[in-house]
C-alpha cells in the first residue's frame, strides 16, 4: 500500500489541471491568430485585393441600409406633417367656428387643432394661384371656414378611423384627407427593406465565395504540412483554427475598408445631396455608419469571413488523407 500511493500521487500531478488545458488553449489560439496574420502580411498586395473584393461586396447592401435609415428620418418629418382638413358648413359663424375648433382638439386621437376663417382660407388660395386681382372681384367669399388637425397616429388606418368620427360631428360638412402619399410611402419602404435584405444575403453569399476561394488555395499550398500534422495526431479543428483566423483576419480588414470608402463616398455626396435638399427647401444630410452601425459592419464581415473559411477548409479537410 506504500508502494501503491506515491505512484498514484506521481499519476495525479502528471494529468494537466483544467486550467492549464484552458491556459494551453487560449495560448495557441492567440498563437495561431498572430501566425495567420503575419502570413498574411507577407502577401500584402494579394490580401489588400482578397479585402477590396469583400469590401465591394459589402458596399452595396450597406449603402443601401444607409439610404433606408435616411429615408426613416423624412418619413418620420413626413409622419409628424400628415393632416386632416375639416371643412365647416356654409354660414358658420366666428363664434360657433371657435366652438367646433375647440371640440375637434378635444377629441381622442387629435393633437391639436387650427382653425382657419373664410377670409384666412381665402387669402392663402390667393396667395397659393397668384390671382389676386381676379378672385377680388367676387361678390361673395366662396370659401368656408376650416380646421386643420393633426392627428396623434399619422398610419393610414388611424387617420381613416379619425375621419370618420370626425365627419358626424354637428358643424362639419367634410373631412378632407390625402392618404395615397402615406400609402406609397409605406409601400415605397417596404420595398427597400426587402430589397436591401435580398442584397444583403446575395452580396453576402459573395463574400462566402470570395473567402472560400481564397482559403482553398491556402489549404492547397499547406497540404503537406496538413498531411504531416495530422499523421501524428493532430484534430481537424487544430488543422482548421489558422485558416479560420485567416477567414477572419480578410473578412475585418474588408468591413474596414468597406467603412472607408462609405464614409469618403459620403463626405463626397454630402455637397450635392445638401443642394438638392435646399432647392427644395428641405433640409437633409447624407446619414453615416456611426458607431453602432461601424461595429454591425465590422461584425458582419468578420462573422463571414469566418464562416467561408470553415466551409472551405471543412470541406477540403475531409478530402484530404495522409499517405
Amino acid at each position: 500500500m506504500s508502494r501503491e500511493a506515491p505512484a498514484r500521487r506521481g499519476a495525479q500531478t502528471q494529468r494537466p489541471s483544467s486550467g492549464g488545458r484552458w491556459r494551453s488553449w487560449l495560448r495557441h489560439h492567440r498563437a495561431m491568430a498572430l501566425d495567420s496574420a503575419r502570413r498574411l502580411l507577407r502577401h500584402p498586395l494579394s490580401s489588400l485585393l482578397t479585402m477590396l473584393a469583400i469590401a465591394i461586396a459589402l458596399i452595396l447592401p450597406a449603402g443601401l441600409w444607409l439610404t433606408l435609415d435616411g429615408a426613416r428620418l423624412i418619413d418620420t418629418q413626413l409622419d409628424e406633417s400628415a393632416t386632416l382638413t375639416v371643412y365647416l358648413e356654409q354660414g358658420v359663424g366666428g363664434a360657433e367656428a371657435g366652438r367646433i375648433e375647440e371640440a375637434l382638439a378635444a377629441q381622442e386621437g387629435v393633437t391639436n387643432a387650427r382653425l382657419i376663417s373664410a377670409a384666412e382660407g381665402m387669402v392663402e388660395f390667393q396667395q397659393a394661384l397668384g390671382l389676386e386681382d381676379a378672385l377680388a372681384r367676387l361678390p361673395d367669399n366662396p370659401l368656408p371656414a376650416s380646421v386643420v388637425i393633426r392627428p396623434d397616429d399619422p398610419s393610414p388606418s388611424a387617420v381613416k378611423r379619425l375621419a370618420g368620427g370626425l365627419e358626424d360631428m354637428a358643424g362639419v360638412d367634410e373631412v378632407r384627407l390625402d392618404l395615397a402619399w402615406l400609402e406609397r410611402l409605406g409601400q415605397l419602404a417596404e420595398l427597400g427593406r426587402r430589397a436591401g435584405l435580398g442584397l444583403a444575403v446575395l452580396f453576402g453569399l459573395g463574400v462566402l465565395l470570395v473567402v472560400g476561394n481564397t482559403i482553398r488555395l491556402a489549404v492547397e499550398n499547406r497540404r503537406q504540412e496538413i498531411e504531416v500534422v495530422t499523421l501524428i495526431g493532430a484534430t481537424h479543428a487544430f488543422v482548421r483554427r489558422p485558416f479560420l483566423y485567416s477567414g477572419a483576419w480578410y473578412g475585418l480588414g474588408g468591413g474596414m475598408l468597406a467603412g472607408l470608402l462609405l464614409s469618403l463616398g459620403g463626405d463626397w455626396l454630402a455637397t450635392p445631396v445638401a443642394a438638392l435638399a435646399a432647392s427644395y427647401g428641405a433640409g437633409f444630410a447624407l446619414p453615416g455608419l456611426g458607431l453602432a452601425g461601424s461595429a454591425t459592419l465590422l461584425g458582419c464581415s468578420t462573422l463571414l469571413g469566418w464562416l467561408g473559411a470553415w466551409i472551405a477548409v471543412s470541406r477540403h479537410l475531409a478530402q484530404i488523407r495522409p499517405r
